[in-house]
């Protein structure tokens, strides 16, 4: 089976040192919050070309944390998409917020600026752009919106980091960025873990606290804080990786350019469009096709692992129906959500198995 993705290769060809390293922190005597965080937050920032790094035990916590650092709770609306991971809603419903939703742009997928001013009220708090697949949304229009309706805004970068746009890495136009490190993203840990971004100290100050109790010493919280953060032992193998982050995401560019060269001219393919003045640094490749099913069927058939991010809508989900929304709400997010899929994406994509898919797939579209 060629899986949609995999670590264990990565995990081979880096053994020795990965091992190495977990023996130096578990014999350092110290695994929570200690200086293998510390460093690693400052590198991440840095590597973002934004000045502080917060991290925590998980993507969604830094979305939420986030979010409390901001002033977000019940009463406010704070405005995203809906073509999203469940949790870029969770985050906000967790603080009380109401979500709304706005439609997206049929050809990145990302959210549709157009369509912006219309959901916003005197009761937006903040906007969420999420930047899907490892693509930056519009930020100058966003920016501008966001700037005249004074309204913060939330980069939910779990999918992006290293992508950019304009000359700036995602996380660097936020009030607050959100990133994750689940195993599968394009830096991605052994377990668990986010980190939350800013360039504003104060914020800075507060997401400190939050993620411990509140606390700005041991035993005494100035404020009503959580649990959350970000482990020794991952910090330091996610440091390890960031090394290689630049290598890595070039990679994804060659499998990318390799799918998009062999596939763009099948007629009931589209390919993924890349925006000018951006960079993608591919977390998936998403093709979309009215015969994506069948395709899925027929890969799985080949040996071939490919994956649909996301079938149902948030807006469509049993459990977000309280928000109101109905099957039709949002036409585009729902028709691309009947129409995409993902091929393999991982930097250890040997160059056999990237022919091996662009010829699973063509071999399944001649049927036509």
């Amino acid at each position: 089976m060629i899986k949609n993705w995999d670590y264990l290769e990565e995990y081979r060809k880096d053994r020795e040192k990965i091992l190495e390293l977990v023996d130096r922190v578990l014999s350092s005597g110290r695994l929570i919050l200690g200086p293998h965080v510390m460093e690693f937050e400052r590198n991440f920032s840095s590597y973002c070309g934004v000045a502080y790094g917060v991290g925590v035990n998980s993507g969604t916590d830094a979305l939420f944390l986030a979010l409390k650092a901001l002033g977000v709770g019940p009463g406010d609306e704070v405005v995203t998409v809906s073509n999203t991971a469940v949790p870029t809603v969770a985050a906000i419903c967790a603080t009380g917020a109401r979500p709304l939703f706005v439609d997206v742009e049929e050809d990145t997928f990302l959210m549709d600026m157009a369509k912006l001013e219309a959901v916003l009220s005197a009761r937006t708090k903040c906007i969420v752009p999420v930047h899907l697949f490892g693509q930056i949304p519009d930020m100058d229009a966003l920016l501008a919106i966001a700037s005249y309706g004074g309204v913060k805004i939330l980069e939910d970068c779990a999918q992006a980091a290293g992508a950019v746009y304009k000359g700036r890495k995602a996380g660097a136009f936020g009030d607050i960025a959100a990133f994750s490190f689940y195993p599968t993203k394009v830096l991605g840990g052994f377990g668990d873990g986010g980190m939350a971004l800013t360039n504003d100290r104060e914020y800075y100050d507060k997401l400190r606290r939050l993620r411990f109790y509140g606390m700005e010493q041991a035993c005494y919280s100035e404020e009503e804080g959580y649990n959350s953060r970000l482990d020794e032992l991952q910090a330091a193998l996610l440091d390890f990786k960031l090394k290689a982050m630049e290598e890595a995401v070039g990679r994804r560019r060659e499998i990318a350019d390799v799918y998009s060269r062999e596939l763009v001219s099948i007629g009931d393919i589209i390919t993924p469009v890349t925006k000018e003045g951006r960079s993608h640094q591919f977390y998936v490749y998403t093709i979309r096709t009215r015969y994506r099913d069948r395709l899925v069927e027929h890969l799985r058939e080949q040996g071939i692992e490919a994956r649909i991010n996301y079938p149902t809508p948030v807006h469509l989900m049993r459990a977000y129906g309280r928000l109101g929304y109905q099957k039709g709400s949002l036409p585009l997010t729902e028709r691309l959500a009947g129409e995409i899929v993902s091929l393999p994406m991982f930097p250890e994509l040997s160059r056999d198995c990237v022919a091996t898919i662009v010829d699973s797939v063509r071999a399944f579209f001649r049927r036509f």
